[in-house]
């Protein structure tokens, strides 16, 4: 009976209001309140290392060797921070700091560990994740102060900048015969590389080795220059001019990141780069042709609506404004969106924004104005505009958005929209983007369809198109998982056609996840990553869009574990 109440007590205590209703028809988690798709999303592990974070014994805490200190931390990395936060304050999940855990002891922290929580707190211990001794183990750890990890201010960035090939000693023309603007950066992820893949041929032109987990590839204004960032935060710039493209500068801003841009407002193309990072929380600029870092700004800050300060507000989505010098940035955990002017770097103007909690991603709205971005512990879309610096709405859609960069077109209805999809729930919002001509429909939802599940993590479709193909790669349904759903923009009232991407790739064993559309720079091929097991064959599908029939299956030993894909010509001028 006494467990029975610790639980329940448990379950209260760390449960959120906001957080504690079952996302409608979400697949089952093996926890009550949150969803698979939602916790296979949030708990990513972060890229600090252990040994580099110093230990803090708490007064009146439970005693920890040094080995335990050690594991306890790394499963806390890799379990834990991406929703607790590095410093455990708190972020999509509840503060772990010895002033909340403290006062409830080892036992108490034993019962919520092992058993979960409505509020989305997996049961590691009754799933067998974690150990018996693993959960003491973490139930003692989180009763002494969080250990910090180190700062990473200018010092440690320019120790590790090098420029491997000086701008002067580059090409002054293009040196290839590659079709640049239809050639594709393909994350290997659990390889620590690229693949550049020719759009014509679909073959992979070279690998070129990268940070840890590549997060996205962006190009320069001029189409020159490719920016890969890894969630170590190292960055590597590639010379897409080169006889072979090459990495010929490199840089690690911090010890986890997701973010990097290049400036692309007229007379400033390719002259800055800028990075976010997760930790620590902060974005610097630096120089677009040899990555050095100029200035550093810290987002440490109250937050957009309890105003509390927040040590830990990390840098999600950056997007390069195209009606100011501009840099758009969300920041994460306070909620507000920075406009960083990099006119003068010296004496910088940034215009925040206040927005809602915890931006994520986003993309513009067709018109390259409006910054549509998510707020998705919100469920909101905060629509920023970028040529008047404000807040333009914040638009209430479905569980947990997760659009990428989103998608673009005219419903025949409602006039030109913006659509996303979502990790909580099944549902496609359509948000109306016209103030002008179609004032009625603006910043709303103007249309919801209905997909395959929760999980999306990519929407897309082209200004040639008349498709719209949304992805539900974090679906705990196989079937689900790994095929994606068509919709005909002509007729959005139609049922979706489901296409079984996995089986046309014709693989062998493994999770064979489908993740990400993407169209070549002609608008007339949508390519999608079957993403498997590192020891398992992968692949690329290329499927046509017209006619939404199999084109080519791209396979190659060197193409393990690919999930994002950026074409340099979309990506260059923001087509989604």
């Amino acid at each position: 009976m006494n467990t029975r109440l610790t639980i329940l007590a448990a379950s209260i205590f760390f449960m959120g209001a906001s957080q504690a209703t079952l996302a409608a028809d979400a697949p089952p988690s093996g926890h009550p309140g949150t969803s698979g798709p939602e916790l296979r999303y949030k708990g990513a592990p972060v890229t600090i290392k252990p040994e580099d974070v110093q230990d803090v014994l708490t007064p009146k805490a439970p005693a920890l060797t040094e080995a335990e200190f050690t594991r306890a931390k790394q499963i806390y990395f890799e379990r834990c921070a991406g929703c607790h936060g590095v410093l455990r304050k708190g972020a999509t999940g509840k503060p772990l700091t010895p002033d909340v855990t403290l006062p409830r002891g080892t036992d108490y922290l034993k019962v919520f560990i092992n058993y979960g929580s409505p509020a989305g707190m997996p049961n590691w211990g009754t799933s067998g994740i974690l150990s018996e001794a693993e959960v003491d183990l973490m139930a003692r750890f989180l009763q002494n102060e969080p250990p910090t990890p180190p700062e990473y201010g200018m010092k440690e960035m320019k120790d590790t900048w090098k420029v491997l090939v000086p701008p002067e000693k580059r090409p002054k023309k293009k040196m290839n015969n590659l079709d640049l603007e239809n050639l594709f950066s393909v994350t290997l992820r659990d390889d620590g590389k690229i693949a550049l893949i020719d759009g014509n041929t679909k073959k992979i032109v070279s690998t070129i080795e990268t940070g840890y987990a590549v997060h996205i590839s962006r190009m320069s204004a001029s189409g020159r220059y490719l920016y890969v960032i890894g969630r170590d935060a190292l960055i590597d710039l590639i010379d897409l001019w080169m006889e072979k493209p090459a990495v010929v500068a490199v840089i690690k801003v911090g010890l986890e990141a997701r973010s990097v841009e290049t400036s692309k407002y007229k007379g400033y193309e390719d002259k800055y780069a800028v990075a976010g990072t997760y930790w620590p929380p902060q974005f610097v600029i630096m120089d677009g042709d040899t990555l050095e870092p100029k200035k550093i700004i810290g987002t440490r800050g109250m937050t957009v609506d309890t105003q509390e300060y927040h040590p830990e507000p990390r840098v999600a989505a950056i997007i390069a404004s195209h009606e100011h010098p501009e840099f758009i940035i969300n920041v994460k955990e306070t909620g507000k969106v920075l406009m960083a002017n990099y006119e003068d770097i010296h004496n910088m103007k940034i215009t925040e924004v206040e927005a809602a909690r915890f931006l994520h991603d986003g993309g513009w709205d067709s018109t390259h104005r409006y910054f549509m971005s998510a707020a998705n512990a919100s469920n909101k879309i905060a629509v920023i505009d970028s040529k008047d610096q404000k807040l333009a709405a914040l638009v209430e859609v479905g569980k947990t958005p997760h659009p990428g960069r989103g998608a673009n077109f005219v419903d025949p209805k409602y006039g030109p929209v913006w659509a996303t999809g979502h990790l909580g729930d099944d549902s496609i919002a359509l948000i109306g983007t016209d103030p002008k001509n179609h004032k009625a429909n603006a910043w709303k939802v103007v249309r919801s369809l209905k997909g395959q599940g929760g999980g999306s993590l990519f929407i897309k479709t082209h200004p040639k198109s008349k498709n719209l193909w949304v992805d539900t790669t974090l679906n705990p349904d196989a079937a689900i998982s790994q095929s994606v759903a068509i919709y005909d923009i002509g007729n959005l009232d139609k049922a979706p056609q489901v296409l079984d991407i996995a089986a046309l790739a014709n693989l062998g064993e493994g999770p064979k996840r489908v993740v990400q559309p993407e169209y070549n720079k002609a608008g007339d091929e949508v390519w999608f990553s079957v993403w498997n097991g590192k020891t398992q064959e992968s692949a690329i599908v290329v499927i046509d869009d017209k006619t939404r029939k199999l084109k080519a299956v791209i396979k190659d030993k060197r193409l393990i574990t690919p999930t994002g894909k950026f074409n340099v010509y979309n990506t260059q001028h923001d087509v989604y």
